[in-house]
């Protein structure tokens, strides 16, 4: 795999979380393993198919493309003087440092650790569930450009390539497609 010079694009987990059940947010964890065309291990949007409640209400045989979810901890900073968020509060499985996840391209590589290999799907779509847990918070995450496009904050989405194990500190490279890049859009 030529993956892009480590200086120029890489960053850091910062924590790795997830839950066997349904609940908004998910508990940090000392490592999370990924399984190739699976997800993580033991939580509950595990599996080939499509996992998200919502989703599988409309199809439960759609490819899961949300196996693996995706936070920058930059996101937290930003929002640090209205709500204070810690990582896995926010559904996801991997926060990160580093690396402005919601500017890479579709089908960006990213290799986490040692071993495990994720492909970014898109982004994640805040819903009102979002507000449950932090009134507010909803508005906080989306945000328009100068041309009125929204502008989904809530991190990304992956499926796993290449199964391995994730830990805090361990290191993030990227591989970007090959041109033409397609924006990320919400899966």
């Amino acid at each position: 795999m030529n993956l892009i010079d480590e200086k120029l694009i890489s960053g850091k987990v910062i924590a790795v979380s997830l839950s066997n059940t349904h609940t908004f947010s998910k508990e940090n964890r000392n490592k999370i393993k990924l399984l190739s065309g699976y997800g993580v291990e033991g939580d509950a949007h595990f599996g080939k198919t499509v996992k998200h409640r919502s989703r599988v209400a409309q199809n439960p045989n759609q490819p899961n493309l949300r196996q693996v979810h995706i936070i920058q901890s930059e996101l937290f900073d930003e929002l640090k003087d209205r709500f204070d968020i810690k990582p896995g509060q926010l559904g996801e499985n991997i926060t990160t440092r580093g690396i402005n996840l919601l500017e890479l391209p579709t089908d960006t590589i990213l290799q986490v650790g040692e071993e495990a290999i994720i492909q970014i799907t898109g982004l994640r779509n805040p819903c009102p569930q979002i507000d449950h847990f932090k009134p507010g918070l909803l508005q906080a995450v989306i945000d328009k450009d100068s041309e009125g496009n929204l502008i989904r904050k809530a991190g990304i989405m992956g499926i796993v390539l290449k199964s391995g194990e994730v830990s805090p500190d361990d290191s993030i490279r990227i591989q970007l497609p090959s041109k033409p890049y397609r924006k990320l859009e919400r899966v």
